[in-house]
C-alpha cells in the first residue's frame, strides 16, 4: 500500500468514488479526472475554491466569493444555489454540508428555494459520506463526529486527535490531515481512533467505495493505491 503520484497540480480534492474525482487548481480552475492516470485531468468551466464530489455523481462547489454552485451533467455547467459557504462537502444528491467563513454549519434540504438548515455547531471543514456520515473539525482543530440526533445537544461527538482536514466517504472511510500534514485514517474505535499513514498531505478526499486521493502543500497530487 501507499501513494501513488498522479500529473497534474490542485490545491483541494474530493473524491466520491473511483469515477468522480474533481479537484481545483491555486488559479481556481476546476478538474474532473479522466480515469487514465496518463492523460488524468479534463478542465472544467468554471471557478471554485472548494469541491465536493459523490459516489452518486453529484458535484458541488464554493467560489472566492462564497457562492455556492451544483454541477448540472447534462449541460455541462454550473448552477447557482442561494448561500454563502467556504468549504462545501457532498456524500450524496442528500447529503450536502457546508460551513461558513464563520464557521456556522449548513445542511442542505433538498430544495433550491430554501436550501440551507443551520445546524448548531462551529467547524472549519467537514466531511460527508455516501451513507449519511458526517465529521468535522474546528478551528481548535478538534475532530468532531455528526450523531444525527439535532434533538441532543451532544449531536456533535468529541473524537480524540487534532485535525485540520477530514473528509469520509462512508463510516468505514474515514482520513484525515493534521497541521504538519501528517495523515491518519480512522480505525471505527473511539478509544483509539486513528493510525498513521505514511506520507503527508494538505487536504484529503475519500469516497464511498475506498478511493482515496489526496493533495500536498506543493500541489502534488495522489492516489493511494492498496496492495
Amino acid at each position: 500500500m501507499g501513494w501513488k503520484q498522479i500529473s497534474g497540480a490542485l490545491v483541494r480534492i474530493a473524491a466520491g468514488s473511483v469515477t468522480n474525482v474533481w479537484g481545483v487548481n491555486s488559479a481556481g480552475n476546476i478538474f474532473r479526472y479522466t480515469g487514465d492516470d496518463s492523460h488524468p485531468w479534463v478542465q472544467i468551466p468554471g471557478t471554485l475554491t472548494d469541491i465536493g464530489a459523490a459516489a452518486d455523481g453529484t458535484v458541488w462547489g464554493v467560489n472566492s466569493a462564497g457562492n455556492i454552485f451544483r454541477y448540472r451533467w447534462e449541460t455541462n455547467h454550473w448552477i447557482q444555489i442561494p448561500g454563502t459557504l467556504v468549504r462545501i462537502s457532498v456524500g450524496s444528491r442528500t447529503n450536502v454540508w457546508g460551513v461558513n467563513a464563520a464557521g456556522n454549519i449548513f445542511r442542505y434540504t433538498g430544495d433550491d428555494n430554501n436550501p440551507w438548515v443551520q445546524i448548531p455547531g462551529a467547524l472549519t471543514d467537514i466531511g460527508a459520506g455516501a451513507d449519511g456520515t458526517v465529521w468535522g473539525v474546528n478551528s481548535a482543530t478538534h475532530v468532531f463526529r455528526y450523531t444525527g440526533d439535532e434533538g441532543d445537544p451532544r449531536h456533535w461527538v468529541q473524537v480524540t486527535g487534532y485535525l485540520t482536514a477530514i473528509d469520509a466517504g462512508v463510516k468505514t472511510n474515514v482520513w484525515g490531515v493534521n497541521r504538519a500534514g501528517s495523515i491518519f485514517t480512522y480505525t471505527a474505535d473511539d478509544q483509539k481512533p486513528w493510525i498513521q499513514v505514511t506520507g503527508g498531505l494538505a487536504d484529503i478526499g475519500t469516497g464511498a467505495d475506498g478511493v482515496v486521493w489526496g493533495v500536498n502543500s506543493a500541489g502534488n497530487i495522489y492516489r493511494w493505491v492498496r496492495d
